[in-house]
């Protein structure tokens, strides 16, 4: 009997969990292949850290090809195309010797994770001009860049703006600063007087899904540090050395990282047979398959569930990692032709790290029904468990504790 094809598209969180799951418990049964536009994994949530040098990417990247050959799945280095439902495959293309080169696959059950990328509204000069930080390669670029502003002309005034205040926005801004202070250390004798970093946000708070009571606390917290937020104010043109607001004010700038809304890329609006909303999403039905397709299925960023008035379920971590988790029960159930589970977001809190200056966050407690504020080392503590939980459901405990080894005998801050 002909083995079953199961492709993935997309190894973030949830696609390579998913992935993980999948080869754990069908093995050789099916072929599971896990197609992806970089060789590498990386929990998106440290990107800052990246960006800022404090972490390193070889240390902290698992390497596909290496995952794929020790878990009983086929990797495919690739972008995605276009999907043929209908004769139910996928064609992918991938760069070989500098040539583009297209390939089909075929699929009997096919699941999109393909993540999210920053949203520029269609703002004038934004893609032109701004630094983004959606991958690995884009966090790496930023990093030099940062670097070659700190540390060329020193005793220049500087201004750095970062468009967005989200969890990505403020923590980032959280990270140069302290960066600022630990290249001390290295002789790096730098003037915080000197580096302005400006955070606009087009909101009236900062990290808007969150309570108000963290959000004022996290804002009182970024004054202090010397970080200058800019409330209420929509940017409307990104020049190369500046940007506008809808207030008609020019802000100079040296380094402009645009890290405002999420959306995904535009050509799955090409692919034919399936909906999608404003800003790309794939819309899906409660048992994570896509609303025209049993056989397709969409997890994390990329996917739009409704789960109340107005209310989806929102771009974050918990809520890839939970659909991996339901996803790969439902495939189990739809290969053996059985009722499939319906999902049910868990909001368990966020946590927001301010680099070494402060951490703050709330956790829910289910059996009490009550909201607790942590903050301080505690907060920290479970900050740095959730990326290293991720790490172990990927690649077990041993090879978790090595890296976490390394992360902590290694220089703190990566000069280039």
């Amino acid at each position: 009997m002909e083995k079953k094809n199961i492709i993935i598209i997309g190894g973030g969180i949830g696609g390579l969990e998913l992935t993980k799951l999948l080869s754990n418990k069908l093995g050789y049964k099916v072929n599971i292949t896990l197609i992806d536009k970089n060789s590498y994994h990386i929990w998106k949530p440290i990107l800052h850290e990246i960006s800022s040098g404090y972490l390193d990417v070889n240390t902290n990247a698992i390497n596909f090809y290496d995952h794929a050959y020790n878990n009983n799945y086929n990797f495919k280095l690739g972008c995605l195309i276009n999907i043929n439902k209908y004769k139910k495959k996928i064609i992918y293309k991938y760069i070989e010797k500098k040539k583009k080169i297209k390939k089909t696959l075929k699929y009997d059950i096919l699941v999109i994770a393909l993540g999210s990328i920053s949203n520029d509204f269609n703002i004038p000069g934004v893609k032109q001009n701004c630094f983004f930080l959606d991958n690995i390669k884009q966090a790496i670029l930023l990093h030099k860049k940062i670097f070659n502003i700190l540390l060329n002309n020193k005793f220049k005034k500087k201004k750095i703006i970062i468009v967005g205040g989200g969890a990505t926005g403020i923590e980032l801004s959280a990270e140069i600063s302290n960066l600022i202070k630990e290249l001390k250390k290295y002789n790096y004798i730098i003037s915080k007087k000197l580096i302005n970093i400006i955070i606009i946000e087009a909101g009236k708070k900062i990290l808007s899904l969150l309570p108000i009571k963290i959000s004022l606390n996290i804002y009182n917290k970024l004054k202090e540090i010397g970080i200058i937020i800019i409330k209420n104010t929509i940017v409307t043109n990104i020049y190369k050395y500046g940007l506008k607001t809808n207030k008609n004010i020019f802000i100079n700038a040296n380094l402009i990282i645009w890290t405002a809304g999420i959306k995904i890329s535009n050509f799955i609006k090409n692919i034919k047979g399936l909906k999608i909303n404003k800003i790309n999403q794939l819309l899906i039905k409660p048992t994570l398959q896509t609303t025209l397709d049993k056989n397709i299925f969409a997890i994390g960023d990329c996917a739009s569930l409704k789960i109340g008035d107005n209310q989806f379920v929102p771009s974050r971590a918990q809520s890839a990692h939970q659909m991996a988790n339901l996803c790969f029960k439902n495939i189990l159930y739809l290969l053996n032709n059985k009722k499939l589970k319906l999902y049910k977001y868990n909001d368990y809190g966020t946590i927001i790290s301010l680099s070494k200056f402060y951490t703050i966050g709330y956790l829910i407690i289910k059996i009490i029904n009550k909201n607790i504020i942590i903050k301080g080392k505690i907060a920290y503590f479970i900050y740095i468990l959730l990326h290293k939980l991720h790490h172990i459901k990927i690649q077990g405990y041993i090879k978790t504790l090595l890296i976490t080894i390394i992360n902590i005998i290694k220089p703190k801050i990566k000069i280039k």
